[in-house]
């Protein structure tokens, strides 16, 4: 089997694709939370506070001297990346819980017993026959 042909297979897996298409979801998903994080959660907790822009907050470690920047510790944006991860968690906790549900629900659904089998139609048939 050549390096490519396999290589294709692996690829075109149902589990494979799955994955990457959650992972593209992700990503976009992640986009998303940071932008309402950023633009809609942020603005009115900073209000709350008392006037202060996340994006602002940070403590200077270093003043800028000459051509050195300076150096400087942006908590805020730690805050606003903290909020965005505490968004995306929750959010999977939900999906995830939602999904255990279903599958609750499915194990839940007693099915019917199968069929008897040839065999046993005879078996039972022969016992009748010598119960008789």
């Amino acid at each position: 089997m050549s390096l490519s042909k396999e290589f294709k297979d692996f690829a075109m897996r149902g589990n494979v694709v799955d994955m990457a298409v959650g992972i593209v979801i992700g990503g976009a998903f992640g986009k998303i939370v940071s932008g309402f994080v950023a633009n809609i959660v942020m603005p009115p907790l900073g209000v709350l506070i008392g006037g202060v822009d996340f994006k602002d907050l940070a403590i200077t470690l270093k003043e800028a001297s000459g051509d050195q920047a300076a150096v400087v510790m942006q908590y805020g944006l730690f805050v606003q990346s903290v909020v965005d991860f505490l968004i995306i968690s929750f959010a999977i906790f939900m999906v995830v819980k939602a999904m255990n549900s279903f599958k609750k629900k499915e194990e839940a659904t007693p099915s019917e017993p199968p069929a008897p089998t040839k065999q046993e139609v005879l078996l039972e048939e022969i016992r009748d026959l010598l119960k008789k």
